[in-house]
């Protein structure tokens, strides 16, 4: 029998765009939880398994308003992040932590 799926890890970046301060604060908190690193001032990256992923999504549902904000969810294989361009100054130098460093380098 093979391993259930729901445990396995996958990348997965977050990136957001939401006005009220409160409700930012708690989605970033949601992602810093769930094992997301910041690597900008509104996106995170990291590797979480699918149970964690759908907690994530779950939650930001909970806690965005629909009308005015947007959480983008992209969950990513590990040949499908290693795919990943990245152009100019990818990161944040002062918010990446050698954990997301040692994803890309």
């Amino acid at each position: 029998m093979h391993s259930s799926k729901r445990n396995d890890k996958m990348y997965a970046w977050l990136i957001y765009d939401i006005s009220d301060n409160k409700n930012r604060n708690s989605v970033i908190k949601c992602a810093q939880k769930k094992g997301l690193y910041r690597v900008q001032k509104s996106v995170f990256l990291g590797t979480i398994n699918k149970n964690k992923f759908d907690e994530l999504k779950m939650e930001c549902e909970e806690i965005i308003d629909e009308e005015t904000d947007s959480v983008y969810l992209f969950p990513l294989c590990e040949k499908d992040f290693k795919s990943v361009v990245t152009i100019g100054q990818a990161f944040d130098e002062k918010l990446i932590t050698d954990t997301v460093k040692a994803l890309f380098f």
